[in-house]
């Protein structure tokens, strides 16, 4: 491996060019990255010259002599832009002026999205559909067309001669590298899984039949390494995070376990989920527990596509529901999570109806089933209170397992 930089040297005539981003708070001005977020970029050096992709605003200082580094004084021949989402186009403009002979190679729907962001509309250009071959010399890239996952105009590629997958933002995940560039460099499971879990739920989850179809088609290549837009690549071993990809996309649970998210006004509502969550765990239930008013749902989707459980608890407020969980129950909806088993708790001082309205709510989310009667206490727990989420813990823990 021969670095340079942030130039890094994958395979024979193959550069990653990449970076990572510790200080932008937010990904889509909506999900929190407190591990920050790398991107990669991709050089083949054939008897044709290629690029694949460029990067974010954020790591774009220095990109374009990175570029020129990584072409070792050659010109550019094909531009190849994968994915048209900012995050990956912050130096489109300054490729396609710095290198005009270079043809760019995109889908139809790159170019519409490439006129609209940047007002460019390159005269070369070739326009690629499923299955276009475009031929580099010793190599070749076949397209697949990957669309909804999760933009319409995404393009995979695979290189034949190595095997390896040039994935766009499948098989991603949130998480500053710290100088790796391939996964069996880091501790993938104990420290990126969840995020790599957070990072596809609230980004691809809702496209499950998508990334379904590109699986299939993915899967009638041998594929030796898969090369993402954002986080490490992977030079084999990705068996496991590939069947994960399988159970995300068709909703099934990794594991049985409960994921319980609530929102408290005063601590009443959380002495309710922590009292089921000391219940649960002494039935050997694994629990994980969630404050929606001082954590992004986006933890909450990621769990529960993990878990076979979710339960929700929450207080009325002004009449209503809790901001907090009525934002995470839409963005349950947004995601498309399916296919769980789940509990209300409500809680309210004067006129409980915080339950009403999640359960009403939660109808909205598809193949769900309600797991136990809703859990309704007023102002703090009481005896029979407990003895109620008693009950409750009793029938989450038979439901385990069950189909």
């Amino acid at each position: 491996m021969i670095c340079k930089g942030t130039n890094t040297s994958i395979a024979e005539g193959i550069i990653r060019m990449g970076g990572d981003d510790r200080r932008s708070p937010i990904f889509e001005g909506e999900i929190p990255i407190p591990e920050g977020v790398s991107y990669n970029s991709y050089v083949i050096l054939d008897e044709k010259t290629v690029l694949l992709d460029t990067c974010d605003e954020s790591v774009s200082h220095g990109y374009m002599s990175s570029l020129e580094d990584a072409l070792s004084g050659r010109d550019l021949d094909y531009f190849v832009i994968s994915h048209m989402e900012p995050d990956h186009g912050a130096a489109i403009g300054d490729v396609i002026r710095n290198y005009p002979e270079a043809t760019v190679v995109a889908s139809g729907l790159a170019f519409e999205m490439l006129a609209n962001f940047l007002e460019i509309n390159p005269e070369k250009r070739l326009v690629v559909e499923d299955g276009t071959v475009l031929e580099l010399g010793k190599r070749s890239l076949t397209f697949i067309s990957a669309s909804m996952v999760h933009w319409p105009e995404v393009m995979m590629s695979y290189e034949s001669k190595d095997g390896i997958l040039f994935s766009a933002d499948a098989f991603g995940t949130f998480g500053a590298l710290d100088g790796a560039v391939f996964a069996d460099q880091l501790d993938f499971d104990g420290k990126y899984m969840d995020e790599a879990r957070r990072y596809y739920t609230n980004i691809v989850g809702k496209y499950g039949a998508q990334v379904r179809k590109v699986l299939d088609k993915s899967g009638s290549v041998e594929i030796k390494m898969i090369c993402p837009l954002h986080g490490p690549i992977w030079r084999g071993g990705f068996g496991e995070f590939v069947g994960k990809y399988v159970k995300w996309s068709g909703y099934e649970p990794e594991e049985d376990g409960v994921v319980i998210g609530y929102a408290s006004m005063y601590g009443n509502t959380a002495d309710a989920a922590d009292t089921l969550a000391t219940m649960l765990r002494s039935k050997g239930v694994k629990v994980v527990v969630h404050d929606l008013s001082r954590r992004h749902s986006s933890y909450l989707v990621s769990d529960a596509f993990r878990f076979s459980n979710i339960v929700l608890a929450a207080p009325t407020y002004n009449n209503g529901l809790h901001p907090a969980m009525s934002a995470a129950i839409e963005n349950m909806e947004s995601m498309t999570v399916r296919a769980r088993k789940y509990s209300i708790i409500g809680n309210g001082s004067w006129a409980p109806r915080s339950h009403e309205f999640m359960c009403k709510r939660t109808e909205a989310l598809k193949d769900m089933t309600l797991v136990g009667e809703p859990v309704v206490f007023k102002s703090s727990l009481k005896d029979e209170d407990r003895e109620k989420l008693a009950h409750l813990a009793d029938e989450i823990a038979a439901s385990m397992g069950e189909a």
